[in-house]
């Protein structure tokens, strides 16, 4: 039994006037009507209408019924027009995860625009260091590193890549010289991202090939804003991503050491559960950071054409 399809008859045949006039009226036969009609007073155990050859009439009951079957109605009409609508027009609430560093650095700077364009979504958004599931948790789209790992079944694009740089201030490099080979590294003070596998090792390649140069890291911290401020500040050398940089280098704040080296790179990922009926929200938010990222193999914060060596304008 279609309890709501049921619904639905029990209202027409009411508004109606009759079993023949509702069945025309919504193209089914006289026979299937009645069956609906006495399928939910079955299922009710109570007379819904009196019905003669003449009349119909409604029962106490079927009256205090029909009141409630026209509020579900309604509602379920509501609802499907909600839906309808977020399938076309961006709307809700829009839940979003992000890797810290690029969250703190680049997407902050993004959000403005995107609510601009979306006036009708509302964003709430998670930044953590910490791997989160994205459908245990709810999450409408997700923004990952290449340092962490996420379920293989949902829709990943990458979107970038962001180069892993030696940098420095003026201020330290005047007190303490400026390392000229990977090795010079050994005797500075390095500041460092708090991961095991670069805390005592710089893996760092160029000419010669790839070198593991031990390091003192008289700085260890999980958060990118902090190790930049202290780099500017002349406490060392530290690890900087081309996202996290900005003007630093342009302005003179910083200074690239060792630019014919390369510590690598971190590619950046946007993962979102389903490509299938994707609503409007996920959709907008999918093709505006698709437009802001349209060459993916590429770091869009370091500008090639002068070796790699300064940073462009933010995408």
């Amino acid at each position: 039994m279609d309890r709501l399809q049921s619904m639905r008859v029990f209202a027409k045949v009411v508004e109606q006037g009759g079993f023949a006039r509702a069945g025309a009226a919504m193209n089914m036969s006289n026979a299937v009507v009645t069956r609906h009609v006495a399928e939910l007073e079955a299922h009710l155990g109570t007379r819904l209408m009196n019905r003669t050859t003449r009349k119909l009439s409604l029962t106490e009951s079927g009256q205090a019924y029909l009141e409630r079957v026209h509020q579900i109605l309604q509602a379920v009409e509501d609802a499907d027009a909600i839906a309808s609508s977020a399938s076309t027009r961006a709307s809700g609430t829009l839940r979003l995860y992000a890797y810290q560093g690029f969250g703190q650095y680049q997407l902050a700077s993004m959000l403005p625009a995107y609510s601009q364009a979306h006036p009708g979504v509302k964003l709430e958004v998670l930044l953590s260091e910490r791997t989160v599931d994205l459908v245990e948790n709810g999450f409408d789209v997700g923004i990952y590193s290449g340092l962490q790992k996420f379920d293989a079944s949902l829709i990943a694009r990458k979107l970038c890549s962001s180069e892993v740089m030696l940098c420095a201030s003026p201020d330290y490099l005047k007190r303490r010289g400026t390392p000229l080979r990977p090795q010079d590294l050994a005797g500075h003070d390095c500041l460092n991202f708090d991961h095991d596998q670069i805390r005592n090792h710089w893996r760092v390649e160029g000419p010669a090939g790839v070198l593991s140069v031990p390091i003192n890291s008289t700085l260890v911290s999980n958060s990118g804003p902090l190790l930049r401020h202290c780099t500017i500040a002349g406490m060392g050398i530290s690890i900087c991503l081309s996202y996290s940089l900005g003007d630093d280098l342009s302005s003179g704040r910083m200074v690239r050491l060792l630019p014919d080296h390369h510590l690598g790179q971190l590619s950046i990922t946007m993962v979102y559960p389903s490509r299938r009926l994707l609503s409007a929200k996920v959709r907008s938010f999918v093709e505006f950071m698709n437009a802001r990222f349209p060459l993916p193999e590429t770091d869009p914060w370091v500008d090639h054409t002068y070796g790699g060596k300064l940073i462009t304008i933010t995408p």
